[in-house]
């Protein structure tokens, strides 16, 4: 595939410019039944942003409502919390993780998806197969079989003629789609190289409770565990490597990276990770992250570099000597969370562009894990390996426990790498935990001067 053809695949092309076409408020209402399955605050955020995209194209003429309909959560209280916000019967509310399977059986016309990332494409393709709409956070897997059913998921959403939007919402923001429309149109050079980061602090630990179980433990701290989150390079990073593919126009061919734990108090997830991606045709993009409180930033950004200008994504272009280039495209502004979830339901009504951007963060999800193998491994890891490459060890380096087991009769075995314990690249490997040497709890922590 050529890079202008990967680019003219991408529905955020699709509609660049001229007004949109609407729905005029004649009739009754059009109504979309919501049902949404992970109640936390990402969860409750996206529901609003829904609503407040439905307010946008009622004061754009179109006779659009919503009704929550659904809400499944492993905890079922949370999924109780929604029924009290948006007023439906707590009879629809489900926990446990079989809880999705029934909010599918409710039959929404769309689905909010905001569980933890390892459940993600089990989930979307669940909604798929049930003739539903989704929205699906970001990052969509924590590994190369996820990421693998999640495309699956967006292909079979494309025969069906199903609309997929995901989390990754610079792809709807102003400023990001002129440059990346300029990229494409050719009014900016290509990229040569650049830098992509996310330094920040640790989100939030939640301390495991009494006698929970393994299962319940695990999703109340999904965030530091790799099984869960797919570490923060694939449920935080993840956006500005999306950024990086999607003016670049390609994906990587193969990451090569190192990092480091040192500092966090929970989980087995890396504070760290410094990455060589290598796209080919002598383009390199250096990818950062951290979670380390107490350090100085460096914030959140993606920066490029062309044969005559400098890009700092969503902001500006700036030829080498400083002058500022002008933004150009016709391009709806205001809150990216809430127009990400605005074209959602533009697509779904066919008043806009169609939009499946399923398979392109199951891509940029994959260089995230990709990414991660490298550093927990010290090896150079290609995208194949992962998704299209049976022979190699890593295709099948599923993260366990896997969705299907938190479905089964009982409690989940904790992952190998349990609390405070994680994995040294150089070691030798053949998965998550199997014959791998985790950290000394004890000794480190003593080193470090305070106790784990």
């Amino acid at each position: 595939m050529t890079r202008k053809d990967f680019i003219k695949s991408s529905a955020l092309f699709a509609g660049a410019v001229g007004a949109p076409s609407i729905l005029k408020a004649e009739g009754a209402p059009r109504v979309f039944k919501v049902g949404i399955v992970g109640c936390g605050g990402r969860g409750n955020g996206a529901l609003d942003n829904i609503h407040n995209a439905a307010k946008m194209l009622r004061d754009e003429g179109c006779n659009v409502e919503l009704k929550v309909v659904a809400a499944a959560d492993f905890f079922v209280d949370k999924a109780k919390g929604v029924a009290r916000k948006f007023k439906f019967d707590e009879k629809f509310c489900f926990g446990g993780a079989n809880g999705y399977k029934q909010v599918m059986e409710v039959k929404p016309d769309i689905v909010i998806l905001t569980t933890p990332l390892n459940f993600r494409p089990t989930h979307t393709m669940a909604a798929i197969q049930a003739g539903i709409n989704v929205f699906a956070e970001k990052g969509v897997a924590v590994d190369g079989a996820g990421c693998r059913l999640m495309i699956e998921a967006s292909k079979l959403a494309k025969e069906k003629g199903l609309s997929i939007v995901c989390g990754t919402q610079r792809r709807h923001q102003k400023g990001y789609r002129q440059i990346a429309d300029m990229l494409q149109k050719g009014l900016i050079s290509p990229i040569i190289g650049g830098n992509v980061y996310w330094n920040g602090s640790v989100p939030w630990v939640r301390a495991r409770q009494g006698n929970e179980s393994n299962a319940a433990y695990l999703c109340g701290n999904w965030l530091n565990f790799t099984e869960l989150s797919g570490d923060h390079i694939c449920e935080q990073h993840v956006h500005n490597i999306d950024i990086a593919n999607w003016y670049l126009g390609r994906y990587p061919k193969s990451a090569l990276g190192f990092g480091s734990r040192a500092r966090r108090l929970s989980g087995n997830q890396y504070d760290s990770f410094s990455i060589d991606f290598d796209y080919g045709e002598g383009v390199h993009i250096h990818s950062m992250c951290r979670q380390i409180d107490g350090c100085s930033g460096g914030g959140v950004q993606e920066i490029f570099r062309t044969k005559d200008s400098t890009i700092a994504a969503g902001h500006a272009v700036k030829t080498l000597d400083g002058k500022r280039i002008d933004l150009v495209g016709d391009f709806k502004d205001g809150n990216p969370y809430d127009i990400e979830h605005y074209n959602l339901l533009r697509s779904i009504m066919k008043t806009g562009p169609y939009y499946n951007e399923g398979e392109a963060c199951a891509m940029s999800t994959a260089c995230g894990v990709i990414g991660r193998i490298s550093c927990y491994t010290g090896q150079i890891v290609s995208l194949a390996s992962i998704l299209t490459d049976t022979n190699s060890k890593y295709y099948n380096m599923d993260c366990i426990p896997r969705p299907a087991d938190f479905e089964k009769d009982g409690d989940v075995a904790m992952p190998e790498c349990g609390d405070n314990e994680w994995y040294l690249p150089g070691n030798p490997w053949r998965g998550f935990g199997k014959d791998v040497k985790v950290s000394n709890k004890a000794t480190l922590s003593n080193a470090l001067g305070y106790t784990l």
